[in-house]
């Protein structure tokens, strides 16, 4: 089993080392999956957007039926006092959380007024400069509201996002194109998807089956505030196999290239450096809150 990285969690008052044991098989969010997240990054100083994570975690636990109990400026202040038991130099995914510990009166359903919060930060390193990823499209698809909860980042959801994760690391690639339930591209398994064709940004309309990334949204008010048309519209599996470029965007790496989507093969073209090279800038222009 591979050694867990340098962990601290922060529940009930209290900053423990590693990864301390929370939730027994009574628990609700154990076995009905009861439990909301978002992702924030600490790197090189600086935490880019982590008001906005904070803020959409509250929303997510609304619409999961539970009850925050943090505000978003509280978990700003606690993620900022954890990135200090880290070394300057070392990257850190910083994940606050929400689960409902006890069952509401139908049993399937949660109490909101069990709702736990914890924030676990641990250390985990950026994609160097350079990095690229491969894709391939995924038999598997995103599915709607009307069949999940895909208005919050829901642990429940992310089962879905791992098989095709799995199924596309089988056969040789790195992540998958994930469809949605009408055919179109919505994501990736784990990121936002966009594509440059002739000097213009395209990339999937959010129609509420994927997740409305904030670095997502971030790169489009970046690309669009130095000039690039970004047009966020309906977009196939044959228009990116189109493309002169393809990145995606997410909190875990920021924006990455694409050098390959199943046969097709394409260079880190010089929107995908752009986009970066503005996200960088903008990261290291905030000051940490």
């Amino acid at each position: 089993m591979a050694e867990m990285s340098k962990t601290r969690t922060w529940v009930d008052g209290k900053w423990y080392e590693g990864n301390p044991p929370l939730i027994g098989p009574r628990t609700h969010s154990f076995w009905l999956g009861s439990n909301v997240f978002d992702g924030a990054r600490g790197f090189e100083g600086v935490m880019p957007d982590l008001d906005l994570h904070c803020e959409r975690l509250n929303r997510s636990a609304v619409n999961l039926g539970m009850k925050p109990t943090m505000r978003f400026e509280e978990m700003v202040e606690l993620a900022t006092e954890g990135m200090e038991k880290f070394e300057a130099d070392e990257a850190v995914y910083i994940r606050p959380m929400y689960w409902a510990e006890h069952d509401g009166p139908a049993i399937i359903d949660a109490d909101p007024e069990s709702t736990r919060f914890c924030m676990c930060l641990f250390e985990t390193p950026m994609p160097p400069m350079g990095a690229s990823t491969s894709l391939t499209l995924s038999p598997y698809r995103r599915p709607t509201m009307e069949t999940m909860p895909v208005n919050a980042k829901a642990g429940c959801l992310y089962p879905n996002n791992a098989r095709a994760s799995r199924e596309a690391k089988s056969r040789g690639f790195d992540n998958a194109l994930m469809l949605d339930a009408l055919g179109n591209v919505a994501e990736l398994t784990s990121a936002n998807i966009f594509m440059v064709k002739d000097g213009e940004v395209l990339t999937p309309f959010w129609n509420g089956t994927f997740l409305n990334g904030i670095t997502r949204q971030r790169v489009i008010k970046l690309l669009t505030g130095v000039g690039y048309r970004v047009h966020e519209t309906t977009l196939t599996y044959q228009d990116f196999l189109e493309a002169d470029e393809i990145f995606s965007t997410g909190n875990y790496s920021k924006v990455l290239p694409v050098h390959k989507l199943d046969d097709h093969r394409m260079d880190h073209g010089p929107v995908t450096k752009k986009a970066r090279e503005l996200y960088w800038e903008f990261a290291h222009a905030k000051v940490p809150a």
